[in-house]
């Protein structure tokens, strides 16, 4: 059933629509973006909750007794509760709840569980967002991110008391009870000691200090729903800048440039970003190769029948703006996806791109596409005659070269259960052809659904290694999250995975044997070196669109390369509302990785601060930073491949690293930032070019610095960044504190 668009619609809509007055570069695809918004606009739609109000209300004017009455109201109220309005939904549901009769216990029981919901909501609604502080929402909630005003929580609390009385194997009301004590300052003191349950013990052996969420002060606490993230210095001064997005095609994306001075400049109408709307997820790259990073914008995933969204190239003009170039790309194409990866898969030097769809649940085909780049501003799908045309509901996808044998490979995630490795076997009639060997590589066997994934080298031994994170799940995500806390067997339901490179072209899961059989339910993730001891730690959004899904986003630090220890707690970090795009950076320009975070959820009413958690870790411990440009290979030096060997503390160490963006799920800065322990000095730098896979060697570099190589110039320029101490500025009046040297040349 169609709905009229509704005038909240067209009114967001309206300067898109109505600016064909004044041209834009960007016109067709905002108009093609307002066409699809309007024609997905229906009932039927599970996102389109506005158009759903009208639709419940007949069913309610056509059935005026139970059950379609008590059904159509249940639904008009999750409605409500979607669009932000918990007011409304709980004066439906107490009388829903009053009108049931007793005898349909499941049925009240499922309304005061919604019912307790819209109360928890509300009192995050009057607290954590209208009077948003660093503190409000993180794991375990105290300090100043204890609800001043009570209201909501308690009567959560109230609520979810009667469900436990009747029902106490209701763990995810056990663990929303405790949550809602936490809101009100009860916990965990006023906790019944039978409801209580105990927050995860911190691990000794690991030192991590509190991070702090400055994304107020710093002007970059976007308030939006769930959508991507890139850090990146996208007007090529030295400093990076911000882009997010945002699913819904009702919000356009941010762009926040870096004024060098401590602040942000929004700049997003300027840019020509404003009125493209959409994208759950983002990624950079320079597909041109013209020095400039262009975006890619990823949309539809999630939305099934109705996810039939247009993605976006946009080409870095190099003056502040960006053009659509979608269309003369070649580019377009309407299929559900949230995942791509940028690589020069057939070693020309140029970038391409692969991106994985969504064949969802209504059975219709969206395979994945390979774009291989005609070096001219176009491209030529060629998924099928590559070998790589994947039909999954895919969530993930990264690449890399897993065998170091100099071809980029491609590993997908999907919620099929499926873990997809394609080997890249090189040029094959003209093209290169991959081939799929999950089976052979150990991969096919754990048939458990999984979401974001990468690759990365977590043990330094110069070999990539996959992580890929589980969402498989039969109850609510709070359900696990009690279960965890009460340490109750829980299968393979949203646990991490971990699976070592044995050098041979096989894998080994580790992922027990490194502490990583812990759920997650990660979304978003991206990895990074929160204290520059040379080892990669990782972060994870965590969730899913319920509103019940309060679980903590969680940090997971690398031990050595033997472990990782869950430091969520200690560091801060866990914030309970959704968590996407995920991007590591030293924003202070301190010398410590700090961490963004695109937050909120999957609907209008779910929307929620993007947080900036800046890293006070004041480590010992030093880094480079490496900015590397191709001349034969890609301009980006995407997939190169990098030697870093240190003395540290008198121990001579050898680190990995390859150049890309992190993760599949947000968008680290390609400049290279790489923890070096104690050492003052990078005993020795080798670079191993994409496709050529020639290397260029530089010894005796400076710690603490920017070190720009270019590909086939053996001089490298040293310069030092600007320090920006956000943490002691009054908001609204941002300074800085630089620390400038004149720049150096070294070979």
């Amino acid at each position: 059933m169609t709905i009229a668009f509704p005038r909240w619609l067209a009114i967001l809509l309206w300067p898109a629509i109505s600016c064909t007055s004044q041209p834009s570069p960007n016109q067709k695809m905002i108009n093609l973006l307002s066409t699809v918004a309007t024609s997905t606009n229906v009932a039927a739609n599970p996102f389109a909750s506005e158009s759903r109000l009208p639709f419940y209300d007949s069913l309610l004017q056509a059935a005026t007794v139970y059950p379609d009455s008590a059904t159509a109201i249940f639904a008009k109220a999750n409605t409500y509760l979607e669009l932000g309005e918990e007011e409304k939904a709980i004066t439906l549901l107490e009388k829903l709840f009053h009108d049931l009769p007793p005898y349909l216990f499941d049925h009240k029981k499922m309304v005061l569980k919604t019912l307790a919901m819209c109360h928890l909501r509300l009192g995050e609604r009057k607290n954590c967002i209208y009077n948003h502080t660093g503190e409000s929402c993180i794991y375990p909630i105290s300090g100043k991110g204890i609800h001043v005003d009570k209201k909501g929580a308690e009567k959560a609390i109230e609520l979810y008391k009667t469900i436990l009385k009747y029902d106490g194997f209701d763990l995810e009301s056990r663990w929303l009870l405790n949550i809602a004590y936490m809101a009100a300052g009860g916990y965990p003191d006023a906790v019944p000691p039978k409801l209580l349950l105990n927050i995860s013990g911190t691990d000794s052996s690991c030192t991590v200090k509190p991070f702090t969420d400055l994304s107020a002060r710093v002007g970059l606490n976007i308030k939006n729903m769930a959508g991507g993230s890139i850090i990146e210095d996208l007007n090529n001064d030295g400093y990076v800048d911000i882009v997010t997005s945002s699913w819904g095609l009702q919000e356009g994306m941010h762009y926040y440039t870096n004024n060098r001075d401590g602040t942000f400049k929004d700049a997003t109408a300027s840019s020509g970003l404003k009125y493209l709307t959409g994208g759950l997820n983002l990624l950079q790259t320079d597909y041109n190769n013209d020095g400039w990073k262009d975006i890619f914008v990823l949309r539809g995933a999630w939305k099934d029948a109705y996810g039939k969204e247009p993605n976006s190239l946009l080409r870095n003009n190099g003056d502040g703006s960006f053009t659509d170039v979608t269309h003369s790309a070649g580019l377009l194409s309407f299929h559900p996806t949230q995942t791509a990866t940028w690589a020069d898969f057939n070693n020309d030097g140029w970038l391409d791109l692969f991106i994985g769809n969504e064949t969802g649940f209504n059975g219709e085909p969206h395979p994945c596409e390979l774009y291989i780049n005609n070096r001219n501003g176009t491209f030529s799908e060629a998924a099928a005659a590559a070998g790589c045309r994947i039909t999954a509901f895919v969530k993930g996808v990264t690449s890399g070269d897993y065998d170091n044998d100099g071809w980029m490979d491609i590993f997908l995630s999907t919620l099929d259960g499926k873990k997809i490795l394609l080997k890249n076997e090189g040029i094959s009639n003209g093209a290169a052809h991959f081939r799929d060997v999950s089976q052979q590589a150990g991969l096919g066997n754990n048939r458990a659904r999984t979401f974001t994934t990468w690759f990365f080298d977590y043990d330094n031994d110069g070999w990539l290694d996959i992580l890929v994170c589980g969402y498989e799940f039969s109850q609510s995500l709070a359900w696990y999250a009690a279960a965890e806390a009460l340490n109750m067997p829980q299968g393979h339901s949203g646990k991490i995975n971990l699976y070592r490179n044995r050098h041979n072209g096989t894998f080994e899961d580790v992922s027990a044997r490194t502490g990583l059989n812990r759920i997650a339910f990660a979304m978003g993730g991206n990895f990074g070196d929160i204290d520059n001891d040379g080892w990669l730690d990782f972060y994870l959004g965590t969730g899913n669109p319920q509103y019940a899904s309060l679980v903590p986003n969680k940090l997971f630090k690398n031990v050595k390369g033997q472990r990782f220890a869950d430091v969520t707690t200690p560091a801060r970090v866990g914030n309970l509302q959704k968590g996407h795009g995920v991007s590591f950076v030293d924003l202070d320009n301190d010398g410590d990785q700090d961490i963004y975070i695109e937050m909120g959820g999957a609907y209008v009413g779910d929307a929620y601060e993007n947080a900036l958690y800046i890293n006070s870790g004041e480590s010992e411990h030093h880094r480079i930073l490496l900015s590397l440009q191709g001349n034969t290979c890609n301009r980006a030096a995407i997939g190169a491949r990098l030697k870093i060997t240190f003395t540290d503390n008198g121990i001579k160490r050898t680190i990995y690293r390859d150049v890309n963006s992190g993760g599949s799920f947000g968008a680290n800065p390609l400049m290279q930032h790489i923890g070096i322990g104690r050492a003052r000095l990078v005993d020795e730098i080798v670079v191993q070019w994409p496709g050529s896979r020639t290397s260029q060697v530089f010894t005796q570099v400076p710690a603490d610095m920017v070190v720009s190589i270019k590909q086939d110039i053996q001089a490298y320029t040293v310069t030092r960044l600007k320090t920006f101490n956000f943490n002691s500025q009054t908001p609204g009046i941002i300074h800085c504190f630089p620390s400038v040297k004149p720049a150096l040349t070294g070979k």
